[in-house]
């Protein structure tokens, strides 16, 4: 007989008749009430053991953590707190799970505890909950792009340039480390390496995408990127995944409204699909908030904060607006700020970025026109000759989760631009090729998946919004 899913059962499918299920055991009480779960959702299905029909040796070997199924008749239930329940006939272990050695036993465990057991603490309510809403998330990323007329882009992994300038990147070899080829001036010799030059994982797509973008008009990537960042901080991560779209003809104002109009309906599509997990994680916020001082505590629910993304238009400020709101404000003049903003030109922080969407306008917030020497060199020039067509999209409580920007499309000024950065020309021809042949205005941005997860869940460490956290220091499991 094939088992059904818990969340069919309790949906009433196959009421009255007799079903299967498969899971792991949540609780076992009383010898007789076993609490179901097989992760298709967060809500377990009460399996009632008659005592009489199972020998009593069978019955000791079932603990939390166990997998196990069970057959019987779905009936309604007698009980409080669940509709329908299984009258167990028949009872089969699969494996058992000691109690004196499972971490995960039905009891509060802390956060720090769980990454530490990353492998198992997906058998929690919180991180299924977590990684339930993330695979909607992601479900309804490639959803948005493919109904809109994109073409989804796998780019490389390894690659030799970068694509930030920023120079944090992991690099790839396939040299013995015990014994290193060296060239005449004692350098590494490269040209004996696997590629037979300098490689890296990738930090992002974007260049890529731009040359797939000049023939196909909208692409997007979704695939893993990394930062060799020695940033052990709630908010980064070494190995993380972006989704970074590419649109031909596209300007600044097109970019923002394609950002603003994706992150609305992601959202919108999860709150409709994932109404039982988001219920327990804001449930388990507004505990979490308990604790704190009242001025801390969010003015909203998670779910209230989710609908208020979703219903309302983002706040376009240019970077000079934004400057002068920070100088001036109370924080930066009782200089509470870490990082204190004199004068135009400041790279902003995130403690900026958060009083601005969380203190000043109480929204997400756009910020544009940044100035170009804080931006990368990819980002067009505008006419006054000092800020960019950059784009942020600022969260609260997140702050940046979004960049990007219109791209410099006229040759010579990208060529002057590189020049100016330092960077070898030489590296980027292929990508400097579509300046030369068939160029066009073109917009793009770049938005941290595992940040859309982090503001929807109401989790506040990025560690808990990806199933294997890569930090430094840390690659375990």
């Amino acid at each position: 007989m094939k088992h059904t899913k818990i969340i069919d059962l309790l949906g009433g499918k196959g009421l009255l008749h007799e079903v299967k299920a498969k899971g792991w055991v949540k609780t076992f009480r009383n010898s007789q009430f076993i609490a179901l779960n097989d992760g298709s959702t967060i809500n377990n299905i009460q399996c009632v053991v008659d005592l009489d029909k199972f020998p009593a040796e069978q019955l000791k070997r079932i603990h939390t953590g166990a997998a196990i199924s069970v057959r019987g008749t779905l009936v309604e239930s007698r009980g409080a707190g669940q509709n329908v329940e299984i009258q167990v006939e028949k009872l089969k272990i699969y494996g058992e799970a000691n109690p004196e050695e499972y971490p995960i036993q039905p009891k509060k465990h802390s956060l720090e505890f769980l990454r530490e057991n990353a492998h198992l603490r997906i058998r929690t309510n919180m991180f299924g909950a977590i990684m339930r809403v993330r695979s909607t998330i992601a479900y309804a990323v490639h959803k948005y792009f493919q109904e809109n007329g994109f073409f989804y882009f796998n780019a490389p992994i390894i690659t030799g340039s970068d694509a930030e300038g920023a120079g944090e990147m992991f690099r790839v070899t396939s040299l013995d480390l015990n014994n290193l080829p060296r060239t005449e001036q004692g350098e590494i010799d490269y040209k004996e390496d696997f590629f037979g030059k300098t490689t890296n994982l990738t930090v992002s797509g974007q260049l890529e995408a731009e040359t797939y973008a000049m023939a196909l008009g909208s692409v997007y990537t979704f695939g893993p990127t990394f930062r060799a960042e020695n940033s052990n901080t709630s908010r980064h991560l070494a190995e993380f995944w972006m989704i970074e779209p590419e649109v031909a003809f596209n300007t600044l104002d097109d970019n923002m409204d394609l950002a603003e109009d994706f992150i609305k309906n992601v959202i919108k599509y999860t709150l409709e699909k994932c109404e039982d997990d988001l219920k327990f994680l804001e449930k388990r916020l507004l505990e979490e908030e308990k604790s704190k001082p009242q001025a801390e505590r969010s003015e909203m629910s998670l779910i209230e904060k989710l609908r208020f993304v979703v219903e309302n238009n983002f706040k376009r400020v240019s970077y000079t607006e934004a400057i002068d709101i920070l100088r001036n404000c109370k924080p930066n003049k009782n200089k509470k700020f870490n990082y204190i903003i004199n004068e135009w030109g400041a790279d902003l922080q995130s403690e900026h970025e958060r009083y601005l969407v969380e203190k000043h306008f109480k929204c997400p917030v756009i910020l544009f026109d940044y100035p170009a020497d804080i931006k990368a060199f990819y980002m067009r020039m505008n006419e006054d000759g000092k800020t960019v067509r950059a784009m942020d999209i600022l969260f609260p409580g997140i702050g940046e989760i979004v960049g990007g920007s219109e791209r410099e499309e006229r040759y010579d000024v990208l060529m002057d631009k590189i020049a100016k950065m330092g960077i070898d020309a030489k590296e980027l021809w292929w990508y400097l090729d579509t300046r030369k042949f068939g160029t066009a205005p073109h917009s793009g941005f770049g938005l941290g998946f595992e940040r859309l997860v982090l503001f929807m869940t109401g989790m506040t460490n990025i560690r808990d919004v990806i199933p294997f956290p890569r930090t430094p220091q840390n690659a375990e499991f």
